[in-house]
């Protein structure tokens, strides 16, 4: 079985049958159905039952299904979390995860899912590590907006004003060993602003990026691959460093560079998601 990838992760309304049934056909890694930001009040409780029947129909493929419920503090939180803990997805995302506790609150009502997490406010990045501990959860779903908007920064840009919050999360999902996912990009039609920004996520170490509309799949998924220039170096650097253990040595020399075991893994690692790239493109 090849491993998952979070390239590009794409925001779905829960309460929206035809944007369901098109995401079947999309060429994106994973889904967010969306019980939250995404669907009006009046239309929260109806969303559940159309979201549960267009996962029971299944057709989703390869794609992870997490479904994003309310916030359990709100009036749809609770019933969200019992509804979603019988769906055909595969996780539940919470929104504004702070602490540890909240995930053991989602846990009460849907004891079987795992979770991910919603990191958006300050609270919660400064309690990341704690969050990407807790047992039960299995990645970090970094929610931009909100968090420029707690903290009262920009957004644009270089997006330095709040790179101490990404870094952090960044940093607390790579200690516990689960997967990050970068923020959105709000401005749709401007493909070389996702790229840009693109870039900086992978550049920061993300996994992929969430987007809001289909047409930044093509961008995202193109950017969070490995190249061919990767993916040649990777094999070489294997070859010379297994070649160099041989020969009872413990490191090797490749284009004027040192290759260690670090390098080693982060080659495999290469390899391994260029695999499961191909392995989708062929299935």
């Amino acid at each position: 079985m090849s491993q998952a990838l979070f390239r590009s992760v794409l925001y779905i309304p829960g309460s929206k049958s035809r944007a369901l049934d098109k995401a079947r056909g999309l060429d994106v890694d994973a889904v967010i159905f969306d019980l939250e930001d995404a669907v009006a009040p009046d239309e929260k409780t109806a969303a559940r039952d159309t979201l549960a029947s267009e996962l029971a129909a299944g057709g989703y493929g390869h794609r992870v299904r997490l479904v994003r419920i309310n916030a359990l503090d709100t009036a749809w939180g609770e019933d969200d979390a019992r509804a979603a803990a019988a769906m055909e997805c595969d996780a539940i995302l919470l929104p504004k995860v702070e602490s540890a506790a909240h995930i053991d609150a989602l846990r009460a009502l849907a004891p079987e899912k795992p979770v991910w997490c919603m990191i958006e406010t300050p609270r919660g990045v400064l309690n990341a590590l704690e969050i990407a501990d807790h047992p039960a959860v299995e990645g970090f779903i970094m929610g931009t907006n909100d968090l420029a908007k707690e903290i009262g920064c920009a957004t644009g840009g270089d997006r330095g004003a709040m790179m101490t919050g990404l870094q952090m999360a960044l940093m607390a999902a790579r200690a516990a060993g689960i997967t990050c996912v970068d923020g959105v990009f709000n401005a749709f039609k401007d493909d070389e602003g996702l790229k840009t920004e693109c870039d900086q996520g992978l550049s920061l170490g993300m996994d992929g990026k969430t987007l809001i509309h289909p047409a930044q799949v093509a961008i995202t998924n193109d950017v969070f691959a490995p190249t061919e220039a990767q993916v040649d170096l990777s094999r070489r650097q294997i070859e010379a460093y297994d070649e160099a253990i041989a020969k009872g040595e413990a490191v090797a020399v490749v284009d004027g560079k040192i290759v260690e075991n670090l390098h080693v893994a982060t080659a495999r690692a290469i390899l391994a998601k260029a695999a499961a790239i191909a392995e989708r493109q062929s299935g």
